[in-house]
């Protein structure tokens, strides 16, 4: 298809997936400048004044304010982020970093997390502006850098240094939400109201260094990694919160199943099953190792890095718990903590974006449920502002949406971009 034939929200999905903005974690990325400067330019063509900010290079985040109908009403955030995970050439079927269109979808890392969200803001926001309207309230319009790497060189800085950013704003749209799953034969869309508290620790273990050809019982990569085998295998129990509870509640009603068991619900949606059965337990996921120097040298050290998502609540508890299954003998450290979140399904705004699904998609339940992973609205928080997750999506039942989230083939449906933006801009017309 030409490119002036491919719909404004896809054309600038696919230009920002062009433009490289992997994080590696831990200070080390290839930064947001290009992206950003891309999403300032693309506003300031729709007259809006961006502004940059740019507290560790390369690392930039960029704003820009419209000016709504009723300024009187709080203003609404609307934020993506403009970084992504690493993608590994070779295992991918395309070019992760080419925007490649191929059988209906746009292929590439980003167009599931999140650049497809905020292609879906800007082709929102230019609709109203083009043809001479203002949203309902003031919008303001956030990309942030480092959002895989928890926020820290991005949104942590930016509500720290930048509140005025945010002068007005009560409440905050952002991505994985609004999107479509199967529930057993029929269909409903989750809306995000919450999301797991996020702990990325370092397990230590200690031993004696000495020669590899000894009888060594003291080892500190064996002792590391039975604690490791534990962590990882463990089976953490069902915890259900109220947002967990009405997700299953819902559920049973879409399908008219009596089952109470939240795991054969949770199989009832498909390809989504794993992504929500981790939202009413903690899950405790080893994603490094490190350890030795030399092949014929016992190290007397190895660390393993270790991904923890909590229930809002349950950090300190789950620590001590993870102590108590790894031993006293290895050392717990903390190289990440944030918050977890969860706000009732209710209210103005909610009713909003359940309304804007229902003119474009009648007779599809939405629910609520709760994020098993994190986004900027943790950020956001801090300052007073309720975070959503909300990036509609009508997406294809066969379709393994939620396993693409840092992923191999990541891609997403053209007509899902177009229903998208629709909802989107129907919402922000409106609210």
């Amino acid at each position: 298809m030409a490119d002036e034939q491919l719909p404004e929200v896809v054309r600038i999905a696919r230009d920002l997936i062009r433009i490289d903005t992997t994080n590696y974690g831990g200070g080390r990325s290839k930064g947001e400048r290009e992206a950003a400067e891309y999403v300032g330019a693309f506003l300031e063509s729709l007259g809006l004044e961006p502004e940059y900010y740019e507290p560790i290079e390369r690392r930039t985040n960029v704003m820009a304010r419209v000016p709504g109908k009723n300024r009187d009403k709080p203003a609404l955030v609307l934020h993506g982020h403009l970084d992504v995970v690493p993608a590994v050439a070779d295992d991918w079927s395309v070019d992760p970093f080419a925007g490649e269109i191929r059988d209906g979808l746009l292929w590439g890392r980003g167009s599931v997390d999140m650049k497809n969200m905020d292609a879906m803001i800007l082709a929102s926001v230019a609709d109203l502006i083009r043809r001479g309207e203002q949203p309902e309230r003031d919008l303001i319009l956030v990309f942030f850098a480092d959002e895989e790497n928890g926020g820290v060189e991005g949104s942590g800085l930016v509500v720290k240094d930048k509140p005025e950013w945010f002068r007005g704003a009560t409440e905050a749209l952002s991505e994985v939400g609004g999107y479509s799953i199967p529930v057993g034969d029929k269909s409903a869309y989750l809306l995000q109201v919450g999301e797991k508290a996020l702990m990325w620790i370092t397990l230590r273990a200690r031993g004696r260094a000495g020669h590899g050809s000894r009888v060594h019982p003291d080892n500190a990569i064996t002792r590391l990694a039975a604690a490791i085998e534990k962590i990882g295998t463990i089976s953490w129990t069902v915890e259900l919160t109220d947002t967990t509870r009405a997700l299953l509640d819902g559920m049973r009603g879409v399908c008219g199943s009596d089952t109470t068991d939240p795991d054969e619900l949770a199989a009832l949606a498909g390809p989504a099953e794993a992504f929500l059965a981790s939202t009413w337990r903690t899950t405790t996921n080893p994603t490094g190792l490190t350890a030795g120097y030399k092949h014929n040298v016992i190290p007397d050290a190895a660390e393993a890095t270790v991904d923890v998502r909590v229930l809002p609540g349950t950090e300190d508890r789950v620590l001590a718990e993870i102590q108590q299954i790894v031993g006293d003998d290895i050392e717990i450290g903390m190289f990440h903590r944030d918050i977890g979140l969860e706000v009732p399904f209710e209210g103005a705004l909610v009713e909003a974006m359940v309304g804007a699904l229902e003119k474009h998609d009648p007779g599809v339940p939405v629910l609520p449920y709760l994020l098993g992973a994190g986004t900027d609205n943790k950020a956001l928080a801090t300052i007073g502002i309720t975070g959503y997750g909300f990036a509609p999506l009508k997406l294809p039942r066969e379709l393994d949406f939620t396993g693409m989230f840092h992923g191999v083939d990541e891609r997403v449906p053209l007509d899902a971009l177009v229903f998208g933006q629709r909802v989107l801009t129907d919402l922000i017309r409106t609210y």
